[in-house]
């Protein structure tokens, strides 16, 4: 979910812990897909048959592949949620992460303080 569409249908509360709890399921999912990797490694030098060896490389592919674009989409959503986090504090009183969203541009958003009402820019 995009940052604009986030703050306005959530809060930007509830879309941080969004990102981060998708993100760390691809986590899950990069690890499992190295158990799968192993496994089929060990198949690969377990059985004798061709149609098993060939079954065991076209698994390590899968998952190697699954694994890799996995992991650099955990990568991505965690730097992408950790980037909008640095700037979710107001630069005059401090209050983090209670602020409405003024205006959406195309890279960057403003945002507006609850509590003191400061607008300040928070790219996306």
């Amino acid at each position: 979910m995009k940052l604009a569409d986030g703050i306005r249908t959530l809060g930007f509360r509830k879309w941080y812990e969004r990102e981060l709890l998708q993100s760390h399921g691809h986590l899950v999912l990069a690890l499992l897909c190295i158990i799968g990797l192993m496994a089929a490694l060990e198949g690969l030098f377990t059985f004798d048959s061709l149609s098993d060896k060939l079954l065991d490389l076209l698994s390590i592919g899968l998952c190697g592949a699954v694994g890799l674009w996995a992991l650099r989409r955990y990568l991505f959503l965690l730097a992408h949620a950790e980037a909008a986090a640095t700037q979710a504090e107001c630069p005059d009183c401090g209050t983090y992460a209670r602020f409405v969203l003024v205006q959406a541009r195309a890279e960057e958003l403003e945002v507006r303080c609850r509590h003191c009402q400061r607008s300040w820019p928070i790219s996306g």
